[in-house]
């Protein structure tokens, strides 16, 4: 039998159409997971809240053009404000309507496949549907922490002079590599020679990388790109819609080519299959000579389960990359919230499991209006002194 919950975070939903919602004592803020499958110890397979008997989807890694053929003919958007804190600066960030994803999933609801259980968990009462849908189609205010700090680091600067590798985990709306690509797309717009990016964006369900992630890519693009460019004027509409006609798929695809920008998308359970697959010289871009790499992930430690198969993975992540780079230069930045009530994941929690595995971490952000968050840096020590293995 499937689980599935819903908690009243009042404040975590930054997503429009829901805000009123949460302002209700008897509403329901959908739970922000982003992804929760994965790894505890070797060999095992768990989730944020196991079904017993029920397989985990595997890691899967998905074709750019098959996903592209998937899309509607138009999509709707919003931006949402970023205020980046100096009191005059701000950032905007554009993602499809949730509506708009609804009337997707319901007219695929006739197909085989996961989409049927996304429609079902989108549009009910529920926050996740365990094993099904584990909440990627909404935006989260870790989020937008991690691009703050993105900002406030001078990463909107140096991601012009790559090579960078991003890795997001349980990005859902991938706000923070959505940042990232924007500065991308600026610094390309302004004549700068593009240095390469590759964007590594991992969400449990393949749907939600074809339903808001990519979308949300394209739309940075089409808005950032548009001036002087007939073919996205003509498909930007006044009232927040871009028309997905083969003409703008190709300046799409034309763009990632000629500015160095590599996408790889990835569905699935963490496990050993999930970090094989970010190094797999068949799937994944080459890595550059001197290539930087930071990992990220917001609201992927909600759960004690949850808590586990992340920092598990994400050391996984970082050992590999100082063993298997030439010029290793990697960290990861994790936004989350202190406490999670009910379900007992924590921030601190996390922190004192990376650190018991050798990792400095660094508190970076700290936020204690409302709903108390943090990002923190985790990296590994030089590996002559990184002693520590996952028991």
């Amino acid at each position: 039998m499937q689980s599935s919950f819903s908690f009243s975070f009042s404040g975590d939903d930054i997503d429009e159409d829901l805000q009123a919602a949460t302002k209700s004592e008897n509403s329901h803020a959908v739970l922000p997971l982003g992804m929760s499958p994965g790894t505890s110890g070797p060999g095992a397979v768990t989730s944020a809240f196991p079904v017993t008997g029920q397989p985990l989807l595997p890691a899967t890694v998905h074709d750019l053009d098959e996903m592209l053929s998937r899309l509607p003919s138009k999509i709707a958007y919003s931006t949402l404000t970023v205020d980046l804190g100096d009191g005059s600066a701000s950032f905007q960030l554009p993602r499809r309507e949730l509506w708009d994803v609804r009337v997707q999933l319901m007219a695929e609801e006739d197909t085989e496949g996961d989409g049927q259980g996304d429609h079902e968990a989108c549009l009910g009462d529920r926050d996740v549907k365990t094993g099904i849908y584990e909440g990627g189609f909404k935006s989260w205010e870790s989020s937008v922490d991690l691009v703050k700090v993105l900002d406030s680091e001078g990463f909107s600067q140096t991601v012009g002079q790559g090579p960078w590798r991003v890795i997001e985990l349980g990005c859902g709306t991938a706000l923070p590599s959505l940042a990232v690509f924007q500065w991308a797309c600026a610094s390309r717009a302004s004549g700068t020679n593009p240095a390469p990016l590759a964007l590594v964006l991992a969400d449990y369900n393949p749907s939600v990388l074809y339903l808001v992630t990519l979308p949300n890519f394209i739309l940075a693009w089409a808005l950032q790109m548009c001036q002087g460019n007939p073919v996205l004027e003509a498909a930007l509409s006044s009232d927040g819609e871009l028309e997905l006609g083969p003409e703008v798929l190709e300046a799409f695809r034309a763009f990632l080519r000629a500015s160095g920008v590599a996408f790889t998308f990835i569905s699935g359970a963490w496990s050993s299959t999930f970090v094989d697959l970010l190094y797999n010289p068949e799937l994944a871009p080459s890595s550059q000579p001197d290539e930087k790499t930071i990992v990220m992930g917001a609201e992927t430690i909600y759960s004690p389960f949850a808590l586990a198969s992340f920092s598990e993975t994400l050391l996984s992540i970082l050992r590999r990359e100082l063993a298997e780079t030439s010029h290793p230069q990697v960290a990861a930045l994790v936004a989350a919230k202190r406490l999670y009530f009910g379900v007992g994941g924590s921030l601190d929690d996390f922190i004192d499991r990376m650190r018991g595995f050798g990792v400095v971490v660094d508190m970076l952000r700290e936020e204690t209006d409302g709903v108390r968050r943090g990002v923190v840096l985790c990296r590994l020590p030089p590996p002559a002194t990184n002693c520590h293995s996952i028991a």
